[in-house]
C-alpha cells in the first residue's frame, strides 16, 4: 500500500492452497532470483491467509507500449530469468512426478469431456487435435524436464523497469511440474503471430524445445483452447467462446 520507497503490497489468498503456494514461491524466489527481480515476503498470517510483500519496481508488461526491438529484449530477458528459476529446481520427487502425471491425465480427461460437448463447433482438424490431447498427453509427458514452475509465467506477471530490467510477481500457482507447462499462455496468445518474440525468448532461455516438448506444448495449448470454448458455451460468455476458437485455430492452422 502506498507508492513511496517504503510502500508494501498486501494480499489475501482465496484458499489455503493458494496461500501455501505463494509462501513457498516467495521463499523460492528469494533463493533463485536477484533481489531486484522479485518482491520479498515481509510478513504473513496463516490464520488470515494474508501476506505482505515489498513492491516490485516497474510496470506490468502486458499492454505496455514497447518498440519492437525493446519488446524482443524484454522477451529475451524473460526467458533468461525463467531459465535461472528452473535451474534452481531440486530434482523432482516421486510425489512431484506422480502429481504431474495425475495433472496430465486430468487434462486429457478434460479434453475428452470438452470434445463431447463442443465437437459440432470444431472443424475436422480441431477435432483431431483435441482427440490427440485426450489420447496422447499422459504418455508423452514421461521423461520431459520437470522443474519447480512459476505456474503463471505470462506478461501480466512480468515487470519492466528501465533501470532494473525484468522482474516477476505473483507466486500463487508455483508448484512442481513440467517446464513446458510454463509456455502454454505465450504459445496460444503471442508466439503464433509473433515468432520473433518466441525466438528472443528461447535465446534467453538458452535451449530450444525438443520435438516432443513442442508437440506437448501444442497439445496443452489446445486443451486450454477447448476448455475456454466449452466454458464459454456453458456460461453463454461470448468472449470465452471467441478465445477458445482463436486458440484452436492457431494450434491447427497457424502453428509452426
Amino acid at each position: 500500500m502506498g507508492s513511496g520507497p517504503d510502500a508494501v503490497f498486501v494480499k489475501r489468498s482465496p484458499s489455503p492452497t493458494d496461500y501455501e503456494r505463494e509462501i513457498q514461491g516467495y521463499a523460492y524466489a528469494s533463493r533463485a532470483l536477484a533481489p531486484h527481480e522479485a518482491p520479498r515476503l515481509l510478513a504473513a498470517d496463516t490464520d488470515l491467509q494474508v501476506i505482505m510483500t515489498s513492491l516490485q519496481p516497474g510496470d506490468i508488461v502486458r499492454g505496455l507500449p514497447l518498440e519492437a526491438a525493446a519488446e524482443r529484449r524484454v522477451y529475451e530477458l524473460a526467458g533468461a530469468l525463467l531459465r535461472r528459476w528452473h535451474d534452481h529446481s531440486a530434482p523432482a520427487s516421486d510425489q512431484g512426478l506422480a502429481d504431474t502425471r495425475a495433472s496430465m491425465s486430468d487434462q486429457a480427461q478434460e479434453a475428452t469431456a470438452c470434445l463431447a460437448s463442443t465437437a459440432e463447433r470444431l472443424d475436422p482438424a480441431q477435432r483431431k487435435l483435441v482427440q490427440c490431447v485426450a489420447e496422447e498427453l499422459p504418455q508423452l509427458t514421461s521423461g520431459l524436464p520437470a522443474v519447480f514452475r512459476h505456474g503463471d509465467y505470462s506478461t501480466r506477471n512480468w515487470m519492466w523497469h528501465p533501470t532494473h530490467g525484468h522482474g516477476l510477481i505473483d507466486f500463487a500457482m508455483s508448484a512442481p511440474g513440467l517446464a513446458v507447462e510454463e509456455f502454454v499462455w505465450l504459445c496460444g496468445a503471442v508466439w503464433v503471430v509473433r515468432p520473433d518474440l518466441k525466438a528472443a525468448y528461447f535465446s534467453g532461455y538458452g535451449r530450444p524445445l525438443s520435438d516432443t516438448e513442442e508437440w506437448v506444448l501444442r497439445l496443452l495449448t489446445a486443451r486450454l483452447g477447448v476448455s475456454y470454448l466449452n466454458s464459454g458455451l456453458t456460461k453463454h460468455e461470448s468472449a470465452l467462446v471467441e478465445r477458445g476458437h482463436l486458440i484452436l485455430t492457431r494450434m491447427t492452422h497457424e502453428y509452426q
